[in-house]
C-alpha cells in the first residue's frame, strides 16, 4: 500500500482499539526499547564513543538543512522507487549492518532478514552477526542482501567470507573502514562489557571453515596465562560455551574450542595495517560490487573512484568510533561533489525520519542506511517490529515527498529543495 493508505490504516486501527505495535515517534521508540534492553545491551547498541558528541552532532546537523515545499503540483502518482547496483528498490532505503543482535533477540539477525524480505528493503548482513549468513539468506528467498566485511588479520579468512557471501546470494560487499580497532566506547567501558567475550556476535566466524582451521592451529599453541578462577568467571564461561555450535556442553567445554574461538576472534578480527593497496585483494577474490563504508573526507571519496570501487557509504559508524568526528550529513555534500556521479553515494549515521531521507537524497546521495531504529523495533516486537519501523520510515519519506511537491527520486535529486540555514 502507499503511504497515505498506510497512514489511514494506523488511524483506523486506533479507532478500533489497535494502536501501532511500535511508536511512530522515534524518541519514544528509543526510550521504550532502552527500557526493555539489559543495561549491557543498551550501552552497546545505543551508546557511542567518548563524550557522545558525534552521536549528538549526527542529529543536530540535520537541522542546518531546511526543506522548501512547492505548491500546486500533481503528486497523486508520486513514487519512491529507485535503482541501486542493478537492484530496483521500493525506496532509497537499506538496513545497515548492526552486530550482536542476540543482545535483544536470540535469533535477531534472522528476524531482521525476514522483515527486510517482507518489505523489499535490502539487508546488509553484519560481519559480527549472531546467525550465519547462509541461514539468514535461506530465510530471505530472493530478497536483496549485501555483506559487511571487517578486514581480518587472516587474508584466508577474508577470502572465505567473500566466497560465502557470493554463494549466499549477496549483491555487494560493504567493507567497513573505520573500525581498525574499537573506539573508546565509554558506556561499554563503564560496564566493562564486550559481548564477544561471551561468545556473542561471532557466528560468521564459528561457522567458517577457514576460521575452524585457524582455531585448530591456535589450540595447538601453549595456553596463554589464565585469569584467576572466580564465580563470575565460571558463570560467564558457561555463557561462552553455550554460544558455541554443538549440542554437548561437556564436549564443547572439554574441547576448549568455545573459549579458544573467542580468544582467536579477539586477536584477528581487526587489522590496523590495511591500506588502499590491499583493496586489490578484494577485487581478486570476489566478482561482487564493493562499497567502502566510513568515508567522510572528499579526497578519500575521490581515491575510492580512482581505485575502481563501486560505491561509498558516508558514515561515522553512528558515532561509535571517533568522538568529535564530522557528522555524516555535514560530510555528505563534499563526498558527493568528489565522486561527481561516477559511483553511488550512500549515507548512514543519524537517519531517524522521512525528512532526513529527503534531505540526504536531495543532497545527492543514492540511498540511506537505517541503523539503530530497526533494532529498537526488533527489541519491542521482533520481526513485526522491524517491519513496522521500515514501513513507518518509508511512509514518512513518501508523505514528505508528496507534501513538498516532489513526484520521483529523479526529481528529488535534480531539484532545488533545500536551503542551508547555517545554524
Amino acid at each position: 500500500m502507499n503511504a497515505l493508505d498506510y497512514q489511514r490504516q494506523i488511524y483506523l486501527g486506533g479507532f478500533t482499539g489497535k494502536p501501532p505495535i511500535v511508536p511512530a515517534d522515534w524518541h519514544l521508540l528509543e526510550q521504550q526499547a532502552r527500557d526493555r534492553m539489559t543495561p549491557e545491551a543498551a550501552s552497546y547498541i545505543i551508546g557511542g564513543a567518548g563524550l557522545q558528541d558525534t552521536i549528538r552532532q549526527n542529529r543536530s546537523d540535520f537541522g542546518r538543512w531546511q526543506l522548501v515545499p512547492r505548491m500546486l503540483r500533481n503528486v497523486e502518482a508520486a513514487s519512491t522507487q529507485t535503482e541501486l547496483l542493478g537492484m530496483t528498490l521500493p525506496s532509497p532505503l537499506l538496513l545497515a549492518p548492526i552486530g550482536v543482535l542476540e543482545m535483544v533477540r536470540p535469533d535477531g539477525d534472522l528476524l531482521v532478514g525476514k522483515a527486510a524480505a517482507e518489505t523489499g528493503v535490502p539487508y546488509i548482513f553484519s560481519n559480527q552477526a549472531s546467525v550465519p549468513m547462509e541461514t539468514v539468506a535461506g530465510a530471505m528467498g530472493d530478497s536483496p542482501r549485501l555483506f559487511q566485511l571487517y578486514w581480518s588479520k587472516s587474508r584466508d579468512l577474508v577470502a572465505s567470507l567473500l566466497q560465502r557471501a557470493e554463494r549466499a546470494g549477496c549483491r555487494a560487499i560493504v567493507l567497513t573502514l573505520d573500525t581498525t580497532s574499537l573506539g573508546w566506547r565509554t558506556p561499554d567501558l563503564t560496564a566493562a562489557y564486550l559481548p564477544f567475550l561471551w561468545g556473542k556476535g561471532i557466528a560468521q566466524y564459528t561457522s567458517d571453515p577457514v576460521f575452524g582451521r585457524l582455531l585448530d592451529e591456535f589450540l595447538q599453541q601453549p595456553p596463554s596465562a589464565r585469569p584467576p578462577i572466580s564465580l563470575a568467571l565460571l558463570r560467564n564461561l558457561r555463557h561462552t560455551v553455550s554460544r558455541y555450535p554443538g549440542r554437548s556442553f561437556v564436549g564443547k567445554l572439554r574441547s576448549g574450542r568455545p573459549l579458544g574461538a573467542v580468544q582467536l576472534f579477539t586477536s584477528i578480527y581487526t587489522n590496523q595495517t590495511t591500506t588502499w593497496d590491499d583493496l586489490a585483494f578484494l577485487r581478486q577474490h570476489t566478482r561482487l560490487p564493493i562499497l567502502l563504508k566510513g568515508i567522510l573526507a572528499p579526497d578519500d571519496a575521490r581515491r575510492a573512484v580512482d581505485v575502481g570501487m563501486d560505491g561509498v557509504i558516508v558514515s561515522n559508524h553512528g558515532g561509535r568510533q571517533v568522538d568529535g568526528s564530522i557528522s555524516a550529513i555535514a560530510a555528505l555534500p563534499g563526498v558527493v561533489d568528489a565522486v561527481n556521479k561516477q559511483i553511488p553515494v550512500l549515507m548512514d549515521s543519524g537517519i531517524r525520519g522521512g525528512a532526513d531521507v529527503f534531505k540526504v537524497i536531495a543532497l545527492g546521495a543514492t540511498a540511506v542506511c537505517l541503523g539503530r531504529p530497526y533494532v529498537y523495533g526488533l527489541t519491542l516486537a521482533g520481526q513485526a517490529g522491524v517491519r513496522e519501523v521500515i514501513h513507518q520510515l518509508m511512509a514518512d519519506f513518501e508523505v514528505t515527498m508528496r507534501l513538498c511537491g516532489c513526484r520521483s527520486i529523479a526529481e528529488l535529486r535534480d531539484g532545488d529543495w533545500l536551503v542551508n540555514s547555517g545554524r
